[in-house]
């Protein structure tokens, strides 16, 4: 659940992409897992939905490398765009999930980035590459 003001508009980096709607200090809270609002499924529960349903899950959710579940955000979190140098970091914060943190301050306007690395076991098993 993202926990600061954000927008979406066209990226640099990959089609659209999350941006700063407000200036966001250096070890804000940016975004946390919340159960009432990211859904957590396994890869069983996604190969029982529909084929549209599936691809849109498998487009938008990323699986953690700590459980093995595929998340998918109930909000615009996941039009987070990668990049090696991100503004932003994704840590384990127990079994409940993750959250993503400002590594440095943010300018209002600014792309919202990750390491998608830090937490997709789909990238780092070499299912997808960025």
């Amino acid at each position: 659940m993202l926990l600061v003001k954000t927008r979406l508009a066209a990226s640099e980096i990959h089609g659209i992409g999350l941006f700063a709607a407000e200036f966001i200090r250096e070890g804000t809270v940016v975004w946390e897992s919340h159960p009432a609002f990211d859904i957590r499924l396994t890869a069983a529960q996604i190969s029982g939905l529909s084929d549209p349903c599936r691809e849109q899950v498998q487009k938008y959710s990323y699986r953690e490398k700590h459980s093995g579940l595929y998340v998918l955000c109930g909000d615009d979190a996941r039009f987070f765009n990668h990049s090696a140098r991100p503004n932003c970091i994704d840590v384990y914060s127990g079994e409940d999930g993750d959250l993503t943190l400002a590594t440095r301050d943010i300018e209002e306007g600014e792309e919202l980035t990750c390491d998608y690395a830090l937490f997709d076991l789909d990238l780092v098993e070499g299912k997808y590459t960025v």
